[in-house]
């Protein structure tokens, strides 16, 4: 893979010059309190690029999509407190445009002086950023690449996404590979095609059919294979445990019994389980062996007994790779299983990869260091699909 860096654009001269970053700024949000980032890992991801361009002279144009809106403006989505808390850890105030490709944006693009930093509104406020056919994508993309002379893309995590700003605007600009995006790609090269041995994967979230095709992917790679989360239940039915009310694809059953026939030992499943009466921090809750799950009970995090079993496994693993929680981790009562799987994982002696999404957000909800672990990645869609030997579209682009 032969990509042009920052580091090369940099060499070229950026002074007075306008740059196109394609940044990953959908961070959460507090349910409960409009505009309260939770988690503003991504946003810190991109920092080292943004200041390099600034520090360089650049005259910086940040893009990035939040959330799902359908193809028009949402207040829900809006991208205006990503910039004012983008602005905070820049240490300097980050200009916003109301729009994305219209009067606001271009005046505002117009008026950037060397150093400065303005974030567009919401790509996805614009049908032709996610559109499926070629010419909607290509006309908003030509739309996005008059801003600039130049494009970067630091948006790991939305590399997987043949989107606009992803895909087409490269092919218009000379293109150039961010810090993140490099140093993604390195690290999951590295687990996925020399993984030093033993080589352990932690896999949690809610479905097996989210994760199959990495679990197909990975199972003959692997040494060990650890299975938590709701997708462990499906697994769980297809041993012959009873599950009670616990999450279950009745679909996957037999393709469960399968891989596990396959994987002759290696796919690992939890020995006890947190149940509860409900979905809910207050529900009443007990910790069982599998083989108890209450008929009128869910479980919602793996148990003591698993957490050991699953870190004696971690243990003597050389590489780790973990997506997904163990367990409903945002709320205490079930966040035990989680938290234990991810300090075992801090202990190796060897190389570990969060793989983005809700264990990223994991790690930091429950306050663990992040040094402590290999690499925290910022994509957990484009992570899998990397994993599972697909292109990344994304990548391609600036490959051309």
């Amino acid at each position: 893979m032969i990509l042009k860096t920052l580091d090369d654009l940099l060499g070229e001269g950026v002074s007075g010059r306008r740059v196109l970053v394609r940044a990953d700024l959908n961070v959460p949000f507090d349910k409960n309190q409009p505009g309260v980032i939770t988690d503003d890992g991504r946003a810190r991801a991109v920092l080292p690029t943004l200041v390099a361009l600034r520090d360089a002279g650049a005259r910086v144009i940040v893009m990035s999509h939040l959330g799902r809106p359908k193809g028009a403006p949402d207040p829900k989505y809006t991208l205006a407190p990503v910039a004012t808390r983008l602005g905070e850890l820049l240490g300097t105030p980050v200009i916003f445009a109301s729009d994305t490709v219209g009067e606001d944006a271009s005046a505002k693009v117009a008026a950037l002086g060397d150093g400065d930093v303005l974030l567009l509104e919401n790509l996805r406020f614009n049908a032709g950023e996610t559109a499926k056919d070629d010419a909607s994508r290509a006309a908003f993309a030509g739309e996005l690449a008059k801003f600039a002379d130049f494009y970067v893309d630091d948006a790991f995590g939305a590399v997987h996404r043949k989107h606009a700003s992803v895909y087409d605007v490269p092919a218009i600009l000379p293109h150039y590979a961010g810090g993140l995006v490099l140093r993604e790609v390195e690290v999951l090269k590295r687990v996925s095609e020399s993984p030093e041995e033993p080589y352990v994967v932690v896999l949690g979230g809610s479905k097996v059919s989210d994760k199959l095709a990495v679990i197909q992917a990975l199972l003959p790679k692997v040494d060990k294979l650890l299975v938590g989360g709701g997708m462990c239940f499906t697994f769980l039915k297809a041993q012959g445990h009873e599950v009670g009310k616990s999450l279950l694809e009745e679909e996957m059953i037999s393709t469960c019994a399968s891989l596990l026939e396959q994987a002759g030992g290696r796919i690992v499943l939890p020995v006890d389980v947190v149940a509860a009466t409900e979905f809910s921090a207050d529900a009443d809750h007990n910790i069982v062996d599998i083989s108890d799950i209450p008929a009128d009970r869910l479980g919602l995090d793996i148990g003591p007994k698993s957490v050991a079993l699953f870190s004696e496994a971690i243990a003597p693993a050389k590489t780790v790779f973990w997506n997904g929680p163990m367990g409903v981790f945002e709320l205490a009562p079930f966040a035990a299983g989680t938290l234990g799987v991810a300090e075992a994982i801090t202990k190796i002696d060897g190389f570990s990869v969060v793989g983005g999404g809700d264990s990223a957000a994991a790690v930091r909800t429950l306050g663990l260091d992040e040094s402590a672990f290999g690499h925290i990645s910022t994509g957990g869609g484009a992570s899998l699909e990397y994993l599972e030997g697909k292109k990344l579209p994304g990548v391609e682009a600036l490959e051309k």
